[in-house]
């Protein structure tokens, strides 16, 4: 019995060490932030600042260009609800049609779904941005939220058709019997059931898009369109004086709206995990 405690302490101890490790990174950012610019990297081995100050909070709110950081806030906030909205609504119907409907080529659809979770971006990149060019859409919101309204993302796809089918086919079937189509089947039935699923593609979508930088890097040229992403890059100038006071505050500010969703959405992202839909 001695033995088993022992083993357990032991266990408890290695894990919170190696929290600590994964999560030192960030709190050297926070506690950076409130060190004074010109000394953060002097005392870079000590986590604590010897005087504490809220100058980067400010310097760095005032954005540039007489563009203040919360305009970059909102515009991060527009495209990533956007986007989110869109691929839930869009990988619903899909994952539906792939796990319930029967029709030619079904398989085949589903393993292009796959492959796409293997094709890097860096593949397409060059040939979305001529499109978007010739339609018109480069600086400008639309191809960072547009394509989602197609399932472009092969791993939400694939987590609610997995969903889906464990559902109990009894409902659906039994639901036919009542004269329901495969609309109200989709609506009325499945669609409630799928709430757990749905929970966690949209707090998953909603993380990438607000951490996406390359998108934005490719498609916006002005500045009060940029993201958060893009103008915490402005804060680090190679061709002048960095701010990198203000960049650490910004960056922090930046992550509690990811720190909110995942403290008061962590049940549901368990839930959409680790549920497999209902057990008949």
């Amino acid at each position: 019995m001695a033995r088993k405690k022992r083993r357990k302490v032991i266990y408890h101890i290695l894990t919170m060490l190696f929290g600590v490790v994964m999560i030192y990174p960030l709190l050297w950012m926070v506690f950076s932030s409130v060190k004074e610019s010109n000394t953060i990297f002097l005392t870079a081995t000590r986590l604590l600042p010897e005087k504490a100050t809220f100058e980067n909070y400010v310097n760095g709110w005032q954005g540039f260009s007489k563009v203040s950081f919360g305009v970059f806030i909102k515009n991060t906030l527009l495209v990533a609800v956007i986007a989110m909205a869109l691929t839930v609504i869009s990988s619903a119907l899909v994952s539906y049609g792939l796990a319930r409907l029967r029709f030619r080529g079904r398989n085949v659809l589903f393993a292009l779904v796959l492959l796409t979770m293997m094709l890097p971006g860096e593949i397409v990149m060059i040939p979305r941005y001529l499109w978007f060019n010739k339609l018109n859409w480069v600086n400008t919101y639309l191809p960072m939220t547009v394509p989602c309204a197609f399932a472009i993302q092969g791993f939400m796809v694939y987590q609610m058709k997995n969903f889906i089918e464990g559902l109990p086919k009894e409902l659906t079937e039994a639901a036919k019997i009542d004269g329901c189509s495969y609309y109200s089947i989709f609506t009325r039935i499945v669609l409630p059931l799928l709430k757990p699923a749905m929970g966690t593609v949209a707090i998953f979508s909603f993380i990438n898009n607000w951490n996406d930088y390359m998108s934005p890097l490719l498609y916006l040229k002005s500045v009060p369109k940029y993201t958060v992403s893009l103008a915490l890059k402005l804060f680090c100038d190679q061709t002048s004086t960095s701010d990198y006071g203000a960049m650490f505050a910004m960056a922090s500010v930046s992550l509690l709206p990811v720190i909110l969703i995942f403290i008061f959405c962590q049940r549901y992202l368990v839930e959409g995990i680790s549920t497999q839909g209902l057990k008949g």
